[in-house]
């Protein structure tokens, strides 16, 4: 093991808050109730998943009816876009750049993409190009789990209220959450896709915001939990420390962003100085990125080399979404921004988070540039 370890892998999964430990305690010893249930243990569960979903509103500024808890993020999406199209079957179209439990359902039912710009943004006009009376569902997410950049919803929702006023608009916001205002950010959107384990609590809990009004079908049948919108015994455990973890995230968010942004940079002003060539992907700083996201494409370097180094001098990183069981796939966000596939070869994503210290950014600004070195003189 290394002596000193940098997690800088935040977009994947975040360390656990206190606060969500506290909370999922009791639920994991002496308390135990079925939410479902009519007795006073299970009361006493349905209250705590009552107070969770009074948080989860809070946070999106949406009614704690609108709540529906979900497995985390993947489940949301699929509920979403699957959800729609069985209840309204037509059209549906993402961004090129979504996640793959966005990309996949969407592909599942016939769907197109919209292109983007070279920083990642969707093309508004392309977008519009694409709008008719036949789509009923538009999913565009808030924020980009590979490059970090902001997506510009509330023009989004204006262009698909104005030309397809009958389509649900659905974003993925799993990103978005930890760092960015939902309420302004989503409140054009019927539909919100939320994980816990992005905002510090526990792995295996999300939500969809279901806005009234929205047509949508239960893909898991059973017990009619959810509004009978996603069947299940609910994990009281997991939804008390995503709730407990998003209130802390929200208590400190506009500290933590800013001293994170401010580690990011120093970090990105860093590598970029120590190896020449590197570039900086996606939007530039500022509030078209998320301030904890930092993507580089290294030059004559291949990323699951360099991760390995990293790994092993104590630098936790990713070239890409974590989700695809470790493997190191050519990722479709930078083929999507144009990209070149030399470039890409030499992806890597730098995530800093709630924990990040100082230290971790040394350590990184040690370790990093070595191990490009390293790799370049390996293959001259």
């Amino acid at each position: 093991m290394p002596e000193q370890l940098a997690y800088l892998d935040h977009a994947a999964t975040t360390p656990l808050r206190p606060e969500a430990r506290a909370a999922m305690l009791s639920w994991l010893g002496e308390r135990f109730g079925n939410p479902s249930g009519a007795h006073r243990v299970a009361r006493t569960a349905r209250q705590a998943v009552d107070e969770a979903r009074d948080a989860v509103a809070e946070a999106v500024a949406c009614q704690p009816g609108d709540v529906v808890f979900t497995s985390g993020g993947t489940e949301a999406d699929n509920l979403a876009v699957r959800g729609v199209h069985a209840a309204r079957p037509g059209q549906v179209l993402c961004s090129a750049i979504e996640h793959d439990a966005v990309l996949g359902p969407v592909a599942s039912v016939g769907g197109d993409t919209v292109p983007v710009d070279e920083r990642g943004v969707i093309d508004l006009d392309a977008l519009a190009g694409a709008l008719a009376p036949g789509v009923t569902l538009v999913s565009v997410m808030a924020a980009n789990n590979e490059v970090g950049t902001v997506q510009p919803l509330p023009e989004v929702a204006e262009v698909v209220r104005h030309l397809a006023p009958a389509a649900a608009l659905h974003t993925d916001a799993v990103q978005a959450a930890p760092w960015l205002d939902l309420p302004g950010l989503v409140a054009g959107a019927d539909l919100v896709s939320l994980s816990s384990h992005k905002l510090g609590g526990p792995q295996g809990v999300g939500a969809l915001v279901v806005r009234r009004g929205t047509p949508l079908r239960a893909q898991a049948l059973g017990g009619g939990q959810e509004r009978e919108l996603r069947s299940g015994t609910h994990n009281v455990a997991g939804i008390a420390g995503f709730a407990a973890a998003l209130r802390a995230t929200l208590a400190t968010r506009d500290e933590t962003a800013a001293r994170v942004r401010g580690m990011r940079d120093r970090l990105a002003r860093g590598l970029v100085a120590a190896v020449p060539g590197t570039v900086v992907t996606g939007a530039g700083g500022g509030p078209g990125r998320l301030p904890g996201c930092l993507h580089l494409c290294l030059p004559r370097v291949e990323s699951e080399a360099l991760l390995y180094l990293l790994d092993e001098a104590g630098v936790c990183a990713s070239a890409a979404s974590a989700c695809a069981s470790g493997a190191q796939q050519a990722s479709h966000v930078l083929a999507a921004m144009g990209v070149p596939a030399e470039r890409s070869r030499g992806a890597l994503r730098l995530s800093l988070g709630w924990t990040t210290t100082e230290a971790d950014v040394d350590h990184a600004l040690a370790t990093i540039p070595a191990a490009v070195a390293r790799l370049q003189a390996a293959a001259a």
